[in-house]
Protein backbone atom coordinates (compact mmCIF):
# COMPACT_ATOMS: atom_id res chain seq x y z
CA UNK A 1 0.00 0.00 0.00
CA UNK A 2 1.23 3.50 -0.59
CA UNK A 3 1.80 5.93 2.24
CA UNK A 4 -0.08 9.23 2.03
CA UNK A 5 2.39 11.59 1.79
CA UNK A 6 2.85 9.73 -1.97
CA UNK A 7 -0.84 10.27 -2.54
CA UNK A 8 -1.73 13.06 -2.57
CA UNK A 9 -1.65 15.52 -4.94
CA UNK A 10 -2.80 19.34 -5.17
CA UNK A 11 -3.30 22.01 -8.02
CA UNK A 12 -4.48 25.21 -8.16
CA UNK A 13 -6.35 25.03 -11.78
CA UNK A 14 -7.13 28.66 -11.99
CA UNK A 15 -7.71 32.04 -9.93
CA UNK A 16 -9.32 35.33 -10.82
CA UNK A 17 -6.86 37.07 -13.04
CA UNK A 18 -5.26 39.07 -10.64
CA UNK A 19 -6.71 38.70 -7.42
CA UNK A 20 -4.97 41.23 -5.38
CA UNK A 21 -6.21 44.42 -8.20
CA UNK A 22 -9.54 43.24 -7.92
CA UNK A 23 -9.53 42.71 -4.28
CA UNK A 24 -7.81 46.60 -3.87
CA UNK A 25 -9.67 48.15 -6.96
CA UNK A 26 -13.12 46.70 -4.70
CA UNK A 27 -12.41 48.33 -1.73
CA UNK A 28 -11.36 51.30 -2.81
CA UNK A 29 -14.70 52.10 -4.68
CA UNK A 30 -16.18 51.75 -1.28
CA UNK A 31 -14.52 54.68 0.48
CA UNK A 32 -14.29 57.30 -2.62
CA UNK A 33 -16.17 58.58 -5.84
CA UNK A 34 -14.03 57.03 -8.31
CA UNK A 35 -14.97 53.92 -9.44
CA UNK A 36 -13.52 50.27 -9.49
CA UNK A 37 -12.70 50.27 -12.93
CA UNK A 38 -10.41 53.26 -12.37
CA UNK A 39 -8.69 52.05 -9.13
CA UNK A 40 -7.98 48.93 -10.94
CA UNK A 41 -6.36 50.00 -13.86
CA UNK A 42 -4.48 53.11 -12.41
CA UNK A 43 -3.41 50.87 -9.24
CA UNK A 44 0.48 50.45 -8.79
CA UNK A 45 2.03 47.97 -6.64
CA UNK A 46 2.34 50.10 -3.95
CA UNK A 47 -1.25 51.20 -4.38
CA UNK A 48 -2.58 47.87 -4.14
CA UNK A 49 -0.42 46.67 -0.67
CA UNK A 50 -1.48 50.12 1.08
CA UNK A 51 -5.11 49.38 -0.08
CA UNK A 52 -5.17 45.78 1.14
CA UNK A 53 -3.61 46.57 4.55
CA UNK A 54 -6.21 48.77 4.98
CA UNK A 55 -8.90 46.34 4.47
CA UNK A 56 -7.09 43.53 6.55
CA UNK A 57 -5.74 45.79 9.59
CA UNK A 58 -9.46 46.90 9.67
CA UNK A 59 -11.60 43.49 9.47
CA UNK A 60 -13.37 44.50 5.57
CA UNK A 61 -12.91 41.39 4.92
CA UNK A 62 -16.12 40.77 2.09
CA UNK A 63 -14.16 42.51 -0.24
CA UNK A 64 -11.88 39.16 -0.14
CA UNK A 65 -15.26 37.22 -1.83
CA UNK A 66 -14.47 38.84 -4.99
CA UNK A 67 -11.57 36.66 -5.72
CA UNK A 68 -11.38 32.81 -5.92
CA UNK A 69 -9.36 30.20 -6.62
CA UNK A 70 -10.30 26.48 -8.02
CA UNK A 71 -7.89 23.41 -7.25
CA UNK A 72 -7.59 20.55 -8.24
CA UNK A 73 -7.75 17.40 -5.05
CA UNK A 74 -6.53 13.82 -5.93
CA UNK A 75 -5.51 11.35 -3.67
CA UNK A 76 -7.36 12.28 -0.22
CA UNK A 77 -9.48 9.76 1.60
CA UNK A 78 -12.90 9.73 1.55
CA UNK A 79 -12.70 10.65 4.85
CA UNK A 80 -10.69 13.69 4.50
CA UNK A 81 -13.35 15.13 1.75
CA UNK A 82 -16.10 14.55 4.51
CA UNK A 83 -14.64 16.79 6.40
CA UNK A 84 -13.53 19.44 3.39
CA UNK A 85 -17.43 19.44 2.40
CA UNK A 86 -18.66 20.37 5.28
CA UNK A 87 -17.18 24.20 4.47
CA UNK A 88 -20.31 25.16 3.00
CA UNK A 89 -19.46 28.42 1.53
CA UNK A 90 -17.26 26.89 -1.69
CA UNK A 91 -18.29 24.78 -4.82
CA UNK A 92 -17.59 21.14 -5.14
CA UNK A 93 -17.74 18.62 -7.99
CA UNK A 94 -16.28 15.13 -6.59
CA UNK A 95 -15.20 11.46 -8.44
CA UNK A 96 -18.19 9.41 -8.05
CA UNK A 97 -18.55 6.12 -6.97
CA UNK A 98 -21.77 5.50 -8.65
CA UNK A 99 -20.58 5.55 -12.23
CA UNK A 100 -16.40 5.31 -11.92
CA UNK A 101 -15.42 2.00 -11.44
CA UNK A 102 -12.04 1.43 -9.06
CA UNK A 103 -9.91 -0.83 -10.29
CA UNK A 104 -6.53 -0.45 -8.59
CA UNK A 105 -7.74 0.71 -4.92
CA UNK A 106 -4.77 1.84 -3.57
CA UNK A 107 -6.33 2.87 0.07
CA UNK A 108 -5.19 5.83 2.00
CA UNK A 109 -2.77 4.45 5.29
CA UNK A 110 -2.61 6.77 7.95
CA UNK A 111 1.21 7.12 8.77
CA UNK A 112 0.72 6.01 12.52
CA UNK A 113 -0.97 2.86 11.75
CA UNK A 114 1.48 2.34 8.66
CA UNK A 115 4.39 2.69 11.22
CA UNK A 116 3.10 0.04 13.43
CA UNK A 117 3.55 -3.16 12.39
CA UNK A 118 0.71 -5.04 13.75
CA UNK A 119 -1.94 -2.30 13.31
CA UNK A 120 -0.45 -2.04 9.52
CA UNK A 121 -1.78 -6.17 9.24
CA UNK A 122 -5.03 -5.64 11.30
CA UNK A 123 -5.47 -2.40 8.46
CA UNK A 124 -4.27 -4.11 5.62
CA UNK A 125 -5.96 -7.33 5.99
CA UNK A 126 -9.44 -5.74 6.12
CA UNK A 127 -8.90 -3.62 3.24
CA UNK A 128 -7.54 -6.54 1.27
CA UNK A 129 -10.80 -7.77 1.95
CA UNK A 130 -12.69 -4.86 0.86
CA UNK A 131 -10.95 -4.46 -2.45
CA UNK A 132 -11.69 -8.14 -3.19
CA UNK A 133 -14.89 -7.86 -2.08
CA UNK A 134 -15.59 -4.82 -4.37
CA UNK A 135 -14.11 -6.59 -7.45
CA UNK A 136 -15.96 -9.53 -6.54
CA UNK A 137 -19.29 -7.81 -6.68
CA UNK A 138 -18.24 -6.01 -10.17
CA UNK A 139 -17.09 -8.88 -11.55
CA UNK A 140 -20.87 -10.55 -10.77
CA UNK A 141 -22.65 -7.53 -12.19
CA UNK A 142 -23.11 -6.03 -9.68
CA UNK A 143 -23.67 -1.81 -10.59
CA UNK A 144 -20.52 -0.31 -9.36
CA UNK A 145 -22.92 2.08 -6.87
CA UNK A 146 -24.24 -0.79 -5.45
CA UNK A 147 -20.65 -2.42 -4.87
CA UNK A 148 -19.12 0.65 -3.58
CA UNK A 149 -20.77 0.26 -0.30
CA UNK A 150 -18.15 -2.12 0.66
CA UNK A 151 -15.48 0.66 0.38
CA UNK A 152 -14.24 2.08 3.64
CA UNK A 153 -13.76 5.61 4.24
CA UNK A 154 -9.54 4.93 3.23
CA UNK A 155 -10.87 4.73 -0.35
CA UNK A 156 -9.27 7.68 -2.28
CA UNK A 157 -11.11 10.62 -4.30
CA UNK A 158 -10.53 13.27 -6.29
CA UNK A 159 -12.50 16.73 -6.00
CA UNK A 160 -12.23 20.01 -7.42
CA UNK A 161 -12.83 22.59 -5.06
CA UNK A 162 -14.07 26.61 -5.52
CA UNK A 163 -13.60 29.21 -2.78
CA UNK A 164 -13.30 32.50 -2.14
CA UNK A 165 -10.41 34.17 -0.73
CA UNK A 166 -12.68 35.20 2.84
CA UNK A 167 -13.66 31.36 2.78
CA UNK A 168 -10.14 30.12 1.68
CA UNK A 169 -8.74 32.16 5.21
CA UNK A 170 -11.55 31.38 7.40
CA UNK A 171 -10.65 27.31 6.48
CA UNK A 172 -6.86 27.98 7.03
CA UNK A 173 -7.71 29.29 10.75
CA UNK A 174 -9.52 25.74 11.25
CA UNK A 175 -7.51 22.99 9.54
CA UNK A 176 -3.77 24.38 9.81
CA UNK A 177 -4.56 24.25 13.13
CA UNK A 178 -2.38 21.19 14.83
CA UNK A 179 -5.87 20.56 16.37
CA UNK A 180 -6.83 19.66 12.68
CA UNK A 181 -7.29 15.96 11.55
CA UNK A 182 -3.64 15.06 10.24
CA UNK A 183 -4.59 14.21 6.48
CA UNK A 184 -7.03 17.86 6.17
CA UNK A 185 -4.17 19.33 7.68
CA UNK A 186 -1.78 18.61 5.05
CA UNK A 187 -3.97 19.27 2.24
CA UNK A 188 -4.67 23.29 3.78
CA UNK A 189 -0.89 23.26 3.83
CA UNK A 190 -0.84 22.44 0.57
CA UNK A 191 -3.70 24.80 -0.34
CA UNK A 192 -2.01 27.74 1.49
CA UNK A 193 1.15 27.66 0.38
CA UNK A 194 -0.29 27.58 -3.75
CA UNK A 195 -2.43 30.31 -2.78
CA UNK A 196 0.66 32.36 -0.85
CA UNK A 197 2.30 32.51 -4.42
CA UNK A 198 -0.31 34.62 -6.42
CA UNK A 199 -2.01 36.48 -3.40
CA UNK A 200 0.85 36.77 -1.08
CA UNK A 201 -0.63 40.34 0.91
CA UNK A 202 -3.82 38.68 0.84
CA UNK A 203 -2.46 35.42 2.66
CA UNK A 204 0.36 36.71 4.03
CA UNK A 205 -0.63 36.14 7.50
CA UNK A 206 -3.35 33.24 6.41
CA UNK A 207 -2.67 30.04 9.00
CA UNK A 208 -4.25 28.75 12.29
CA UNK A 209 -5.76 31.34 14.94
CA UNK A 210 -2.43 31.49 16.16
CA UNK A 211 -0.70 32.79 13.55
CA UNK A 212 -4.15 35.41 12.66
CA UNK A 213 -5.40 35.99 16.19
CA UNK A 214 -3.10 35.11 18.41
CA UNK A 215 -5.22 33.44 20.67
CA UNK A 216 -5.90 29.24 20.38
CA UNK A 217 -10.03 29.10 20.61
CA UNK A 218 -9.22 25.87 21.84
CA UNK A 219 -7.22 27.08 25.02
CA UNK A 220 -4.21 24.49 24.20
CA UNK A 221 -1.45 26.92 25.14
CA UNK A 222 0.78 24.08 25.43
CA UNK A 223 0.46 23.39 21.85
CA UNK A 224 4.06 23.03 20.51
CA UNK A 225 2.66 25.80 17.30
CA UNK A 226 1.96 28.26 20.29
CA UNK A 227 5.02 27.58 21.91
CA UNK A 228 7.28 28.19 19.02
CA UNK A 229 5.19 31.34 18.26
CA UNK A 230 4.57 33.30 21.69
CA UNK A 231 6.45 31.24 24.91
CA UNK A 232 9.62 33.15 25.31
Amino acid sequence: MRWWRWFLKVSLLTHTPDPERAVAAASRQCYSKHSATKAFTEFGPEDIRRQLGIILKNGHLSVLEHASFTFAIEGISRACSHQLVRHRIASYSQQSQRFVRLKEIEFVVPEKIAADPRSNKIFADTLNTCREAYSQLVEAGMPAEDARYVLPNAAPTKIVVTMNARALNNFFELRCCLSAQWEIRQLADEMLSLVKAVAPIIFGNAGPYCITRKTCPEGKYDCPKWVELYKK
